[in-house]
């Protein structure tokens, strides 16, 4: 890439990110499924655009420190004391969410004639989910800090730990000699929850000490909270937890101090105008939907089992913890989309030879769908009912 196109390759993503936020609010539909639309036209599904298709490098950085920052806020704004009550509820909702789409992505595959180990690696794969997209759509519909929302993000949170147990345990089994790992894995993200309890404690300490001094925190304190994030997401990141779970946590942490406000405010003029438009944007840029006309057929089913075992499982999970059935759906379809974290996971999977390229090519349409359909679906199960006008007399 010449020295300077990438300033180019950033103006024209901003452009197309206001189009397509644009364009959704047109038509009533959240600002992000306009910006995915936006990546897959100027992307190798339809324009291919040189420029942006050349080198995506940048760009992905980019789109990382967006999805990194997107959950930061979404934790700072996230009430602990609320999130702690719903804490037994978003785990019967993991649980559930966790059970319903591996036993069904497993039936499927092994219908299409795959073996009982590269079934259960599917149906794993088919457990991962996304919730970048939920919580931007929340934002949107200002129901980010309800009872089904904080449900969500926490749920989120666990599916992830459950997701990642789930694969270490498979993938033993697939290479036996790399059980032994699974117990290395544990203990690394059991230190990081815990060393995440004790910097939170002794962090909010700090702090409010500062605050009863007086001492005041100047313009650094964005800075300062920039460094404890991306601190916390590589960490993550490097004990095998996906870094947005480690930047939701960092949120949670910060929410918990007096300038959670300050820190919102400011991490949200950063993230939404910069970086979080160019992570949606290069979520439609890396679908190419021209390769994926010959696993139609299984990609159809293996999706039809990815949402329906999402909105049944975690509906279900909703249900058993004392939602009513349509905060029930809201919480099942906020958990439908896999995203990047799906990704993760079938990458992985086909560079251990357990997934082939057709399989490979099902899952990202599987991730593709599910992608597009969560937003307008979410907004639909939010929708306010209108009130029925009283008949006159």
């Amino acid at each position: 890439m010449e020295s300077a196109t990438y300033l180019l390759q950033l103006a024209i993503l901003l452009v197309a990110g206001l189009i397509g936020a644009y364009i959704s609010r047109k038509i009533d539909q959240p600002t992000v499924l306009g910006q995915i639309v936006i990546g897959m036209i100027i992307g190798p599904s339809l324009l291919n655009l040189h420029v942006i298709t050349s080198d995506t490098s940048l760009i992905e950085q980019f789109a990382n420190i967006g999805v990194v920052l997107l959950m930061f806020v979404a934790g700072v704004e996230s009430d602990l004391s609320e999130l702690r009550r719903s804490g037994k509820a978003s785990m019967i909702i993991a649980c559930a969410g966790v059970a319903v789409p591996l036993v069904l992505g497993a039936a499927v595959s092994m219908m299409d004639g795959m073996s009982t180990i590269d079934a259960i690696f599917v149906g794993v794969i088919l457990t991962a989910t996304s919730v970048s997209i939920s919580v931007q759509v929340l934002r949107e519909l200002g129901k980010l800090k309800t009872r089904q929302g904080m449900a969500i993000r926490g749920a989120a949170v666990i599916d992830d730990v459950l997701g990642i147990i789930l694969l270490s345990i498979v993938a033993g089994m697939v290479r036996p000699g790399a059980t032994e790992n699974i117990w290395v894995l544990l203990i690394k993200m059991t230190l990081f929850f815990g060393g995440a309890v004790i910097v939170g404690v002794l962090l909010y300490r700090l702090i409010t000490r500062l605050v009863i001094s007086r001492i005041r925190i100047g313009v650094s304190l964005l800075t300062l909270a920039l460094i404890f994030v991306f601190i916390f997401s590589f960490f993550a990141e490097y004990v095998g937890i996906a870094a947005i779970t480690g930047a939701y946590i960092a949120g949670l942490i910060l929410s918990a101090t007096p300038y959670k406000n300050r820190i919102s405010n400011g991490a949200q003029v950063l993230a939404y105008n910069l970086f979080t438009p160019i992570f949606f944007i290069n979520i439609g840029l890396g679908v190419n939907v021209k390769l994926l006309g010959n696993v139609i057929v299984f990609g159809t089913f293996i999706t039809l089992a990815a949402l329906i075992g999402k909105i049944i499982g975690c509906g279900l999970g909703a249900k058993i913890s004392g939602f009513n059935n349509r905060e029930s759906l809201q919480v099942g379809i906020g958990m439908m989309s896999r995203g990047e974290v799906g990704l993760i996971v079938a990458s992985l999977g086909e560079s251990m030879g357990v997934i082939g390229p057709d399989v490979y090519a099902a899952i990202i349409m599987m991730i593709l769908i599910s992608t597009l359909v969560t937003p307008p679906l979410l907004k639909m199960a939010f929708k306010e009912k209108k009130p029925v006008a009283a008949e006159n007399h």
